[in-house]
């Protein structure tokens, strides 16, 4: 089987051919047959669907077991891995947080209230859940000023799909894996671009496990030991003279306030010496004493356990980059008419094509290591099919990582021939002193709480 040369990537951008596809199996790293755990969505279920494969004769339950949202993390992370390793530049805008950190010796120029008390460093538009359009850019500045107004920013204000030079120089990687420039200054109205490649990976004919917990305490915290009491500077403590006083209207009750709120949030208070307590004061909650040993819970409807894991009779990754969808987008130069623009959009489409296969590549060679109790391996080689032809079987091609950057270059080296040129430094924005005092509270407030979610 040959490898995948320039030349046959340009000729199938340019020409008829409908994507380029990979499939491949997986089975679980442990061995076929054993447990793996899909993700969970609201209600501690699994996306589950019955669904036709090939070599089955009906159809059977299939498990998703990482979404093409999760798969497009993924291959973003992979193409950050590379940049961060030297071994490939592209466009890149980030958000440097670290210099709101204090440096020992120097003066620092923020507030106390204004330090970061957990590391965030520096997050790029790989990282950002919405790329270009992400609000964490759109609130941050260059040189004191808005990023959305500033020259650059303006660009991005004017891109459509027959308008995408500016995106092409910026920020690629929208392009390929889609972007809703909703939050922008158009709202609703803003730029909106499809995926133009599309990778996910599901579990084949699951079957529905049960899943255990306990833990054993080795100092053998018993349950009534409790109750603890909330300390008035936070922490816990068994000795009523140290723990924080009820109220009621300003006046202490002879009630202390008990370690945890209970699910609505509010404070739970006890009276000292009365045997029986509230379970907000159980060791437990500060997570001392035994658990004990349980299933998970049972779905009402179903009557199957949630959550318990799956084994599967094998798992397959499908990957579609659509060619289609790239030639959709127009990439109009100054100057550039008749054959000229077409030749610059044949050549911004063949880097965008070219910038999926070595994501998806790199994003193979990182390892499938999904989730917690969730690692895959590949039964294959993995091989690239072009649907080039109607009723001919496609051209299978392989591609390794360091080919992948390779064909990449070339691409891009192709582009700027024909005028097309993107930013090889990373262009760096600062986080508004709003940004970093919202980053700030959270922070604390997760401290506080020991959540990091909104919805905590």
């Amino acid at each position: 089987m040959k490898p995948l040369e320039f030349e046959t990537l340009r000729n199938a951008v340019s020409g008829t051919a409908a994507a380029f596809r990979l499939k491949l199996q997986l089975q679980p790293a442990a061995g076929e047959g054993t447990k793996v755990f899909p993700p969970t969505y609201s209600g501690a279920v699994y996306a589950t669907e019955q669904r036709r494969i090939e070599g089955h004769d009906d159809p059977v339950e299939c498990v998703l077991l990482d979404s093409v949202q999760s798969q497009a993390n993924r291959m973003e992370e992979a193409l950050q891995l590379a940049i961060d390793n030297g071994q490939l530049k592209i466009p890149l805008i980030e958000v440097d947080f670290t210099p709101f950190f204090p440096v020992p010796g120097e003066t620092d120029e923020l507030s106390e209230g204004m330090r970061l008390i957990d590391e965030v460093g520096t997050i790029s538009a790989l990282q950002a859940p919405h790329r270009i359009a992400d609000a964490i850019l759109r609130d941050s500045q260059i040189d004191g000023q808005r990023f959305r107004d500033t020259e650059v920013g303006q660009q991005i204000n004017r891109v459509s799909a027959r308008n995408a030079t500016a995106l092409f120089k910026l920020c690629p990687t929208a392009l390929l894996f889609g972007m809703w420039d909703s939050t922008g200054p158009k709202g609703g109205l803003g730029a909106k671009f499809e995926r133009a490649i599309v990778s996910e990976i599901v579990g084949i004919n699951a079957v529905y496990g049960v899943k255990t917990s306990s833990r054993i305490d080795p100092l053998g915290i018993q349950k009534n030991a409790g109750p603890l009491y909330r300390r008035p500077e936070g922490g816990w403590t068994t000795n009523p003279d140290e723990a924080l006083d009820e109220l009621k209207k300003g006046k202490p009750t002879g009630k202390k306030i008990l370690f945890k709120q209970n699910s609505k949030g509010q404070d739970v208070a006890h009276l000292p010496g009365d045997e029986k307590f509230p379970d907000q004061g159980r060791p437990s909650e500060a997570n001392h004493s035994n658990i004990t040993p349980s299933l998970s819970e049972i779905d009402p409807k179903t009557k199957e356990y949630l959550a318990g894991g799956v084994t599967i009779e094998s798992a397959q990754q499908t990957v579609v980059i659509s060619l289609p969808a790239l030639r959709r987008l127009r990439f109009p130069l100054d100057g550039k008419t008749g054959k000229d623009a077409v030749q610059a959009n044949d050549a911004a489409r063949t880097v965008l094509a070219a910038l999926g296969l070595c994501a998806a590549t790199l994003a193979i060679e990182t390892g499938y290591d999904l989730r917690s109790r969730c690692l895959l391996w590949p039964d294959e080689k993995p091989v690239w099919q072009l649907l080039d032809r109607p009723g001919e079987e496609p051209q299978e091609f392989t591609l390794d990582g360091k080919s992948a950057i390779e064909l990449l270059n070339k691409a891009v080296a192709a582009a700027k021939e024909a005028g097309l040129t993107w930013n090889t430094e990373p262009l760096s924005l600062r986080p508004s002193d709003d940004l970093v005092q919202l980053v700030v509270k959270s922070q604390q407030l997760a401290a506080g709480s020991g959540s990091n979610g909104e919805d905590s």
